[in-house]
């Protein structure tokens, strides 16, 4: 018969006994935990996954396609409500603050104005321009001559016109020559510068009176026909 030798009994220590209890808890715990596994735990169906909450509306039922689209034209209408109103505000809120001190403004001037205007005072008349009055003598009729001479063009001073009067007439209007070949000839020189009528005629000054004798009319009648014949009254120095 073969030799068969038996182990030597190997004694167990605390140590080896505690480290058998702890695997044998830990294969106990284990085949627990596959015993309470389900079958198909490494597939999980729809039926098993949570459900989705679906929303719903003010009656209580789910809401469409049709609702979802209408809340949200709603929503956007919503807003661009809310937009323009705040468009608005703003706008209203500038108008008043610009208007305010246009307002103040127009308060100071309605402060500053009179209630009416004070009417603007009339200008003055002009005053009538009253001719000028000469004296009548010899001195105030020469000054006239000139004033109307000098009105019509026609040269001549106060000293020649004085000269040549003296000269002819000694300064009378009413002086007639009657023995020189005008008075033969029936054309007698008279006036202050001895003027026959038809020379008084052709060289009468408009605005004289037509009278050959008038002091005013005799002088620049004459002075006219001076002017004619010789350049100026002053250029004459005799009987002419």
């Amino acid at each position: 018969m073969p030799n068969f030798a038996l182990p030597r009994t190997v004694r167990l220590t605390r140590t080896h006994k505690v480290s058998a209890a702890l695997v044998a808890t830990a294969g106990c715990a284990a085949a627990l935990a596959f015993t309470a596994a389900p079958g198909n735990a490494a597939t999980t169906t729809a039926a098993d996954a949570p459900a989705v909450v679906k929303p719903v509306g003010a009656n209580g039922l789910p809401l469409t396609a049709k609702d979802r689209a209408d809340d949200g034209k709603q929503a956007r209408a919503v807003a661009s409500s809310v937009a323009g109103g705040l468009k608005v505000a703003t706008a209203e809120k500038q108008d008043r603050a610009a208007e305010q001190p246009a307002n103040r403004s127009i308060e100071r001037k309605a402060l500053v104005a009179p209630k009416t205007a004070p009417k603007a005072p009339k200008a003055p008349k002009a005053p009538k321009a009253t001719p000028k009055r000469y004296a009548n003598n010899l001195d105030g009729w020469i000054r006239e001559s000139l004033a109307i001479m000098k009105a019509k063009g026609i040269p001549g001073s106060y000293e020649g016109l004085h000269r040549n009067i003296i000269r002819e007439s000694a300064g009378d209007p009413n002086a007639v020559n009657d023995w020189d070949i005008n008075a033969i000839n029936g054309v007698p020189s008279k006036g202050l510068l001895q003027v026959i009528q038809p020379t008084f005629d052709a060289y009468h000054v408009s605005g004289t009176p037509h009278k050959l004798t008038d002091p005013i009319a005799n002088i620049t009648a004459a002075a006219n026909y001076a002017a004619d014949r010789y350049g100026s009254i002053d250029n004459v120095n005799s009987a002419y």
